[in-house]
């Protein structure tokens, strides 16, 4: 059965898949040492690095024998944009309330 492709947010919802980012974000690192982090099965840490793969936060090159993972930044562009925008909304709100209170106070 074919799983469908997840969103960027489904894909960070699981602890297991964001604790694999933050591995990843010191060095890259093979499946098997990624696994070592995790009590869980081998074809479950697969699963994982597939489903982070899919949506553009790792790539998973074919090294010897080993699979090495890497972080890319295609999966978090999506996060970027979308935490820009509040900050933007937030940042446009914040500096309407301090021209609302700078002219309460003149």
């Amino acid at each position: 059965m074919i799983q469908p492709k997840l969103d960027t947010f489904q894909v960070i919802a699981d602890p297991s898949r964001r604790h694999m980012l933050q591995l990843l974000s010191y060095s890259s690192l093979t499946i098997n040492s990624l696994a070592e982090n995790f009590d869980m099965s081998r074809p479950a840490v697969s699963k994982h690095i597939k489903i982070l793969a899919g949506a553009g936060f790792i790539s998973i090159q074919d090294i010897g024998r080993e699979r090495h993972c890497t972080l890319k930044q295609d999966g978090f562009k999506e996060l970027q944009d979308w935490m820009n925008y509040f900050d933007k909304f937030w940042t446009s709100k914040l500096k309407n309330l301090e021209n609302l209170l700078n002219k309460k106070h003149d």
